[in-house]
């Protein structure tokens, strides 16, 4: 899930970023990784944030049983970089861009499956849309990072502070 963030806030610009920061995530790529794979990890990001913005459970299932249906493949047990057994859903030989869906949509599904349906969302301040995937404790979190969870409480604060207009004072 912190892929699938990171990139949708994130947009890659160059195919080189896109290996860099999925590799820094822990993907292991061995497949050719081309300039038409990040016009369509661009466009599978917009495809993603679909499933985050629809709040219905159901319809937020359908839209990720899809996405699924798409690209995942049975699973099966992996040590194919030698850092351990784990699993796969996707076939061996699966192209980048079949990789990384296979790896974001099956991560939404076990993060929304393990964790709450309504783990996933948009950030709640105003003027910031960025993505986030609550991890908290309690299943709270409903904003991207601690800055913009601050910077709301300040402008609550402000706004509760803030004398009310005074209706016997007219201006003149």
């Amino acid at each position: 899930m912190a892929l699938a963030v990171d990139l949708a806030n994130r947009k890659p610009a160059t195919v080189e970023e896109l290996v860099r920061r999925c590799t820094e995530a822990g993907l292991v790529i061995t497949q050719p990784v081309r300039a038409e794979d990040l016009v369509r990890t661009i466009a599978m990001l917009r495809d993603w944030e679909r499933i985050v913005d629809t709040v219905e459970e159901r319809a937020r299932a359908d839209l990720v049983n899809r996405r699924l249906a798409a690209v995942a493949a049975y699973p099966r047990l992996s040590d194919h970089a030698g850092d351990g057994w784990h699993l796969h859903y996707r076939d061996d030989d699966a192209s980048f861009i079949t990789m990384l869906k296979a790896v974001i949509f099956v991560g939404t599904a076990l993060h929304l499956a393990g964790r709450g349906m309504h783990r996933l969302g948009r950030c709640g301040l105003t003027g910031c849309d960025a993505v986030y995937a609550d991890t908290s404790r309690g299943g709270t979190q409903r904003y991207c990072s601690p800055r913009c969870a601050n910077r709301d409480a300040v402008r609550r604060h402000r706004a509760r502070a803030r004398p009310a207009p005074d209706a016997s004072v007219r201006g003149g």
